[in-house]
Order: structure tokens, then C-alpha cells, then sequence
């Protein structure tokens, strides 16, 4: 069975009523980036940041997997499929796929402050007091700005195992995750969908851009895939 990779970020979820990550005024949500997802901005207003992730959290409970991640979900009864993600919701769950690696976190996980190998479960807001098993504050179980991406040396290997790899919902201008179209093997088919790419088909070999929004292209490509491997 082939393996496909797909890379998702959060142009995948905006149709489900997710804000993107950052705004073209560098806003998410009406904060400087640097004030809720930072460890500066953490250390200097504790309050603010869970704040603002408290509502994240609630906002994605209200919110509902779109066929953009329906789609993915429907490709693993043809083939193995490996989901690595930009996106902290859980949308990808949700629809049914079952190997997801989130690189830069989980807004349904907290963790701790000290401990960073203690991590739960989290639907509710989460304050300031709300402790972990060793007493320490707990956090957002997000990669924030500054902070190491973990989990990048498993997603690069996961990459270059890869038979097709799919791009989506994501410009790949964010690094390090953008690097990660550098790892697969040479001449494997990309595609890339994405309503404005930044991405050319003569970048590289094999690259089929697919210029239309997250739902629009994934119906079409999984069709495609699926009939391939019929």
C-alpha cells in the first residue's frame, strides 16, 4: 500500500470557521502574535494568554470538520496515509483520520510549565491555579514563537517516506515546517492546493498545483487518488 504524507495547515480548517493563524495585518484575532504565542508574552501577561486560548478552545468545540478533512479521511481505505499538521485543532480527528502528528501542538491538551512531559487532556478553560501532578502552573500545549518544534525530527522522516505528498491549506512560507517539501524522495508526485500558490509547477519535478480552495481541491484529488489505486 502506498504511502501517502499530506501536509495540512490552516487554510484546511478556515472553512470550518477557524481564523487563520495570522491576518494580513499580523493580528490573530485582534492580538499581536507575539503578546499570546510567545514565551515573553506568557511570562508577561499569564492571564491574557489563556484567555485568549480559552476562547480558541471553546470556539473549536463549537465547529465542525469540513470535506477538505473528510476527504483525507476517506484516502486510508486506499492507502496508508500520514496527516503531519500546522493546524492545533482536532478537525482532522474528527473526520477519521487516524495517524496525525501535530507539530506545533494541540488546543485540546494542556501541559506543564516545568514538566513538559506531562501533558492531559483539556476541554475547559484552563486558569491561572490549575496545576499539574507536580504542582507546577499548566500552559497551552502549543509550539509557541521562539520555543522548538519537538516533534520536526519525526515529521522529517516521516517525509521522506513518502510515495505522494499532498500540500494543503498551508503557503509553505512558515518554517521549519516549510522545509519539510525538501525531504522526499526525488521525482515522487506532489500536489498542491492552495487558492493563490506560492508554489510554481516548474519549482519541482513532478509538482501538480491544484489552484482551488481546501474542499474544492481535496474532492477532486481524492477521487483522482482513489480511481489510481483502484
Amino acid at each position: 500500500m502506498q504511502h501517502i504524507v499530506v501536509l495540512s495547515g490552516a487554510g484546511i480548517s478556515a472553512e470550518s470557521g477557524i481564523k487563520t493563524f495570522r491576518d494580513a495585518d499580523g493580528l490573530w484575532e485582534g492580538h499581536d502574535v507575539m503578546e499570546v504565542a510567545s514565551p515573553l508574552g506568557w511570562h508577561k501577561n499569564k492571564e491574557l494568554v489563556l484567555n485568549f486560548y480559552n476562547k480558541r478552545r471553546a470556539q473549536l468545540l463549537n465547529v465542525l470538520p469540513n470535506e477538505a478533512h473528510i476527504s483525507l479521511a476517506k484516502l486510508e481505505k486506499y492507502y496508508n496515509v500520514t496527516v503531519i499538521t500546522q493546524n492545533v485543532d482536532d478537525l482532522h480527528e474528527r473526520a477519521g483520520s487516524t495517524n496525525i502528528l501535530h507539530l506545533h501542538g494541540e488546543l485540546l491538551k494542556v501541559r506543564s510549565t516545568v514538566y513538559p512531559e506531562l501533558i492531559y487532556e483539556w476541554k475547559s478553560d484552563l486558569k491561572l491555579g490549575d496545576l499539574c501532578k507536580k504542582n507546577e502552573q499548566l500552559r497551552p500545549h502549543i509550539v509557541w514563537f521562539g520555543e522548538e518544534v519537538p516533534l520536526l525530527e519525526k515529521a522529517i522522516e516521516i517525509t521522506t517516506k513518502a510515495d505522494i505528498l499532498i500540500i494543503v491549506g498551508t503557503s509553505m512560507q512558515v518554517y521549519p515546517a516549510a522545509n519539510l517539501i525538501h525531504y522526499v524522495k526525488k521525482g515522487i508526485p506532489i500536489y498542491f492546493v492552495d487558492p493563490k500558490p506560492a508554489i510554481k509547477s516548474s519549482a519541482f519535478l513532478n509538482l501538480t498545483v491544484i489552484s482551488k480552495k481546501a474542499t474544492e481541491g481535496l474532492v477532486l484529488l481524492t477521487k483522482e487518488l482513489i480511481l489510481k489505486s483502484l
